[in-house]
């Protein structure tokens, strides 16, 4: 029940009322007892500064942030992360005592999801289609695990540049279109697969990235970012192939445990979170 005791924490975007971040947040601060309360704020683009002015003076504890405001809540922060500042993305903002500090949990989700299946990225060959936000956080996770080459893959290689140039001091990393020939025999050579365009997100459940999946060998990994619906076009197709497969509830639940820790100084169980995405997408 709330109380006058009762700390604040929230999420701000616009739209928001696709996020799942109260549902699996409630959820894990309901199983560790702790008096918060976790609510999703919409923010519009142009509202941002007084929206930030505004949790600062009724003290929330801290909010995580999703689009639009990612990249642009970065130039009003007090301090920021180092992988926040690389990537060039913040989800999770800390507000201690006024001082609020970025934060990006997506490269913890993504590689605590990839510990989970136990895939180890060390010296892998990596083929990413994408080279938007996620891919920023994805490809900086790579780095970190000292992934032995990083292939990206998209619809306009001279967009996608920018990302291996920031990126291209850490790793190996090479862009093509993905329809050339030249990507589709990177293709076979890679270890994993990784989606981290929205194609084949729901309701749109019948677009899928244009390659083929015949090229992969037998043992790669295919993972795909999106998690509604929980088998795209993608995976199912690999499936079908006999590939390993990843969608993006874990590194969801994973990367939302994170800034549980954060907010609260709690571990939780990511798999509570886990399971509160797949109650509530199961409902929908």
């Amino acid at each position: 029940m709330l109380s006058a005791k009762t700390k604040n924490l929230g999420i701000i975007g616009y739209p928001i009322g696709h996020t799942l971040s109260p549902i699996m947040q409630e959820a894990a601060l309901e199983a560790a007892g702790l008096d918060y309360s976790y609510i999703a704020l919409l923010v519009p683009p142009g509202r941002l500064v007084p929206a930030l002015e505004g949790l600062r003076a009724l003290y929330f504890r801290g909010w995580n942030v999703t689009i639009p405001h990612k990249s642009t809540i970065i130039q009003f922060l007090d301090a920021i992360d180092p992988d926040a500042k690389l990537i060039g993305a913040v989800n999770t903002v800390v507000n201690d005592g006024g001082a609020i500090t970025g934060y990006n949990t997506d490269v913890i989700g993504f590689l605590m999801s990839l510990a989970a299946a136990n895939f180890n990225l060390k010296g892998r060959r990596a083929v990413m289609l994408g080279a938007g936000g996620a891919a920023r956080a994805v490809t900086w996770a790579l780095c970190k695990r000292r992934a032995a080459s990083i292939t990206i893959g998209v619809r306009n290689p001279s967009k996608a540049m920018a990302l291996a140039n920031d990126f291209k001091e850490f790793a190996s990393i090479d862009v093509y279109d993905w329809n050339s020939e030249e990507f589709k025999a990177q293709l076979g050579e890679a270890d994993i697969l990784i989606n981290a365009t929205p194609l084949g997100m729901s309701p749109k459940v019948d677009e899928m990235p244009p390659i083929e999946l015949e090229r992969l060998w037998e043992g790669a990994l295919v993972y795909d970012l999106v998690y509604s619906p929980s088998k795209t076009k993608l995976l199912l197709k690999a499936e079908e192939l006999g590939h390993p497969i990843i969608n993006g509830e874990a590194m969801l639940a994973y990367q939302g445990a994170e800034s549980f820790r954060l907010f609260t100084g709690v571990e939780t169980d990511a798999q509570i979170m886990l399971n509160a995405v797949r109650q509530a997408l199961a409902s929908e």
